[in-house]
């Protein structure tokens, strides 16, 4: 399959020991949907052997010391945002045993993801370098069939949900990795955007009408100042380039999707005002990183992957982190970039933060200060 199966979805997590923030969550339970970014394990479960090395050290050596089919050296986004709220890790759903407890939030992010079903990609005659058909709807579908363990009545249902918050995605950017990966255009992805953001406002949707009140929709990242892209579309031209070294036509597009997602939402919210649906700018809280590295302890870059097999950017398809011929930097918190397509949990703490703090989300989350 050649390049095609580096690809999972492009983003993950973050870093820190001991206290998360400044401020306090106030839910009881989360429900997250999601690729890589926040996958804590489904990927491995679900038998799909397209990236086994997630399952093997240097992965998740940072904070678990050992891997656990998170696509980093540590936490996630989703981690640090249950820690604030005083809840354990979320369980991966395909994890789930008999008798065990999961009032306080379950997770059914698959790495390698994508808002729209399988069949769409099939179609595009690009199907085969999927990684998963776990997508969003399938990862709804899961939460249907959990719901009567949760709760029964509707009133029970509305009571438990009301203290609950939910996190569809990020979701979304594999679907555009999966084109441009094999070759698709600028102007052939962003025809493809409204139905990706149907897909995510549909999602939102369902859950609102399953009984959610709270939710969190994030945005895309900026991919353009990722390893991967940065290795593939690598230009001799200057211009093509910000001056953080990104690539100005991917964060473009990034935004563009983030633009019209929003739009969407706030459509969303006219539709359900007792619903309160939070767009995440995951594309702002990590481009200040991008932009002043050095301000956030990422002293040995952003752009440069700390776990790779050579390159300008560390990132090397024929030698991948995990791969003979790669090796991982002795301190991933002085890097943003993780593994060339995924973030450190040190990148993904500063996010999460933004998150949990602001000014990054819009309405703010629900915090009570420490």
């Amino acid at each position: 399959m050649g390049i095609f199966i580096i690809f999972l979805p492009l983003f993950l997590v973050s870093s820190f020991i001991g206290t998360v923030s400044t401020a306090s969550l106030h839910y009881d339970s989360i429900f997250n949907f999601g690729d890589s970014l926040s996958d804590t394990g489904n990927f491995l479960l679900s038998g799909a052997l397209l990236f086994p090395v997630i399952g093997e050290l240097p992965y998740g050596r940072t904070f678990f010391g050992h891997p656990t089919g998170r696509c980093s050296d540590g936490r996630l986004v989703i981690d640090f945002i249950a820690e604030a709220a005083g809840l354990p890790l979320l369980p991966p759903y395909l994890g789930l045993g008999k008798g065990q407890d999961f009032k306080h939030g379950v997770n059914f992010a698959v790495a390698g993801a994508t808002a729209l079903d399988s069949i769409f990609f099939y179609e595009q005659k690009i199907g085969k370098i999927l990684w998963t058909n776990d997508s969003l709807s399938v990862q709804l579908g899961w939460f249907k069939k959990l719901k009567p363990s949760l709760c029964t009545t509707k009133q029970e249902c509305d009571n438990y949900f009301k203290k609950s918050l939910f996190l569809v995605g990020e979701i979304g950017g594999n679907d555009y990795n999966y084109a441009f990966f094999v070759g698709g255009n600028i102007k052939q992805l962003r025809a493809s955007v409204p139905l990706v953001v149907q897909a995510i406002t549909g999602a939102v949707t369902m859950l609102i009408e399953e009984g959610a009140v709270e939710l969190v929709v994030p945005g895309n990242l900026p991919v353009g100042c990722s390893a991967v892209y940065l290795t593939l579309f690598r230009s001799p031209n200057k211009a093509d380039y910000d001056q953080n070294g990104c690539l100005k036509i991917y964060n473009a597009f990034a935004k563009y999707h983030n633009k019209q997602l929003k739009g969407a939402l706030e459509i969303l919210r006219q539709k359900y005002p007792h619903a309160r649906i939070i767009y995440a700018d995951y594309y702002a809280a990590a481009k200040r990183f991008y932009h002043s590295p050095n301000h956030y302890a990422f002293y040995n870059g952003v752009l440069t992957a700390c776990c790779g097999g050579g390159g300008p950017y560390n990132f090397n398809n024929s030698a991948r982190c995990g791969h003979i011929g790669s090796k991982a930097c002795l301190n991933s918190s002085t890097f943003a970039n993780w593994d060339g397509i995924h973030l450190t949990e040190a990148a993904y703490r500063t996010i999460a933060m933004g998150l949990i703090n602001g000014p990054f989300t819009t309405p703010p989350l629900k915090t009570f200060p420490l």
